[in-house]
């Protein structure tokens, strides 16, 4: 199968239990995942984006990155090392779990929290299980393997709607929206105690 039709056409979306239990589908190799959901976060404009089983691509990531251009050694991460990571980790190391608890702040009760250090920001103790649990309900995912990813992820953000996608999308109609909400959540984090 093409892999653009791996993503925009599965067999079937795929839930964080599993994706996250022991028998993960998932491969260990380079590639890129799309993020569909079943119940889309408050405010986020769906019209004009892809469906597929009752689900709404809003997102699309890879791993790893492009291999930097000053010489060092490219990412060692895998599509399933990503997505696993997006399921259960943190809002620090995970733009797609920022996006989503700055969206659902309200609806979960939580806020972004400068954490440890103080230099990292996750949604803390209470918030990212919460975002997780919420995840688990509603986000399903798909994913493609492919030696240049960024190439297959640069196409779809040019050709389709993803209004949860930030990077190379500012002509993404929801773009100034969510990059707002994203730095407000920021801005309040530095205002508040940080979270040990």
């Amino acid at each position: 199968m093409v892999p653009e039709e791996a993503l925009l056409r599965p067999a079937r979306l795929y839930s964080a239990e599993e994706v996250r239990g022991r028998g993960c589908p998932i491969p260990a190799s380079a590639g890129v995942y799309a993020w569909y959901f079943t119940s889309p976060p408050p405010g986020v404009p769906t019209e004009g984006c892809h469906r597929w089983d009752g689900a709404a691509l809003l997102y699309v990531g890879i791993s790893p990155k492009a291999p930097p251009m000053n010489g060092r050694a490219a990412s060692r991460q895998t599509i399933r090392s990503r997505v696993r990571y997006h399921y259960r980790g943190n809002a620090e190391g995970s733009t797609l779990r920022l996006t989503l608890g700055s969206l659902l702040a309200d609806e979960l009760g939580i806020g972004l929290r400068r954490v440890g250090s103080g230099k990292r920001m996750t949604f803390g103790r209470v918030g990212e299980p919460r975002l997780t649990e919420w995840m688990s309900r509603h986000a399903h995912v798909v994913w493609s393997a492919t030696d240049q990813p960024w190439k297959l992820e640069e196409g779809l953000i040019r050709s389709w709607v993803l209004p949860l996608n930030l990077d190379q999308n500012r002509h993404g109609s929801f773009h100034g929206q969510l990059s707002a909400l994203r730095a407000a959540q920021r801005a309040q984090a530095r205002l508040l105690p940080v979270e040990r």
